[in-house]
């Protein structure tokens, strides 16, 4: 059941945000949107293209037109839902300056995502378990930012910012730290604030990478260059 003193949040989905959406981009929005708040109150097994249809209000048949089947529009919100975290943590992925900094920026921006789209994770990380294609989708998503942290890692390692270990190993435990913490917190109701979320997460990454010293401030006097 959903929880009445809780706005529902929308993924507001449009192909093109500065530009008037045609007919045909609004209908697809429109069924990506009725799948976003479907996952909400209800497990992947049970979405069916009738059902999302009947939340657009537009027939059934139009449903092809768009996409191949439910998986497609699950993997579709996985990509969004994969760029909109990729854009709130660029500061500490591609950020130059206070690494410490960056990162904190980062993981705030992590821990609000995470409170907007947890019934998303929690319904692609469940579904997962028993469906092949969507366990695909999800073991593909949570690489893209095992790669990425990796990289940012051993970028920071030549630079002397942190030390010697094996990034490739230590950027997979940090990663799935994250999305399980945020399935935790975030994929289920009542979900907790982004703010503890958030400084959990920061007592982790900060002291694993850039040492304890920097937990109990925002900065550090490390630069990034």
């Amino acid at each position: 059941m959903s929880d009445p003193k809780r706005p529902r949040a929308r993924l507001r989905v449009q192909a093109q945000p500065a530009l008037k959406l045609g007919k045909s981009e609004r209908t697809r929005a429109a069924i990506l949107n009725a799948a976003f708040d479907f996952v909400w109150s209800h497990p992947f097994r049970d979405m069916t293209v009738s059902s999302l249809m009947a939340a657009t209000g537009v027939s059934r048949s139009a449903f092809y037109h768009y996409f191949e089947d439910r998986h497609e529009v699950m993997e579709t919100l996985l990509d969004m839902l994969r760029e909109e975290i990729f854009d709130v943590i660029a500061p500490w992925t591609a950020g130059i300056g206070d690494p410490v900094a960056l990162l904190r920026e980062a993981l705030a921006g992590l821990a609000r995502v995470g409170h907007r789209r947890g019934p998303l994770l929690r319904a692609v990380a469940d579904a997962a378990a028993a469906d092949e294609r969507i366990e695909a989708a999800w073991k593909g998503f949570l690489a893209r930012f095992d790669d990425a942290t990796c990289e940012r890692i051993e970028a920071d390692q030549e630079q002397g910012l942190i030390p010697a270990f094996n990034a490739r190993l230590v950027s997979v435990a940090l990663t799935r730290l994250d999305a399980y913490t945020l399935l935790e917190a975030f994929g289920q109701r009542p979900r907790s604030r982004p703010e503890p979320v958030e400084e959990a997460l920061a007592r982790i990454w900060v002291s694993t990478l850039y040492g304890a010293e920097w937990l109990a401030r925002d900065s550090s006097s490390l630069v990034r260059k």
